[in-house]
């Protein structure tokens, strides 16, 4: 019977440019990964300053609601008998006043915490926009492992370019 002899020596020089694409597509995984994490990271911090001036401002609400109320409460006194109820209506204005100094105070903080989120949110974008083009240098890298396209590389080399400097633009904001 006839042995067949089967080869199983690789060759290193066989394709040296893609050993390049391949260490390529590997720094690109990795430049990935980390704007990934740091596009997550990005958005909780949004959500979490969502959720605190939300917080903020349902209180600066309910101040507002008191402050109303003791609006009304020192009216009705007033109509009702002025000289005998001029110490309830004191203590309904001076209730009103620390409600109104109050919700400036909530104000500025709830403010603050859209402003926190705001540029969360922004940031967040950038990692996204950043990660996308990542992800499209990888994958045009990739394929030059398909069909041996030199094109494959060079776009995909420029894409991941791209999104690294857009995810890095995060510092300059």
């Amino acid at each position: 019977m006839a042995e067949i002899e089967v080869h199983t020596a690789h060759h290193d020089n066989s394709d040296p440019i893609g050993k390049r694409v391949g260490f390529q597509v590997g720094v690109i995984g990795i430049l990935l990964a980390v704007t990934t994490i740091a596009a997550h990271r990005a958005h909780t911090e949004a959500v979490i300053h969502r959720t605190e001036a939300n917080d903020a401002w349902s209180y600066y609400q309910a101040k507002k609601v008191r402050e109303h109320v003791s609006a009304v409460g020192s009216d009705i006194v007033a109509l009702i008998d002025p000289t005998k109820a001029a110490a309830a209506k004191d203590l309904f204005d001076k209730q009103r006043a620390k409600y109104v100094a109050d919700g400036e105070e909530i104000k500025k903080d709830a403010e603050a915490k859209d402003h926190a989120m705001e540029h969360a949110e922004a940031l967040a974008l950038r990692f996204d926009i950043g990660e996308g083009l990542l992800e499209l240098g990888l994958v045009l890298s990739s394929l030059y492992f398909l069909g041996r396209q030199k094109l494959f590389p060079v776009s995909g080399l420029l894409s991941a370019a791209t999104g690294l400097l857009v995810a890095l633009s995060v510092l300059v904001i």
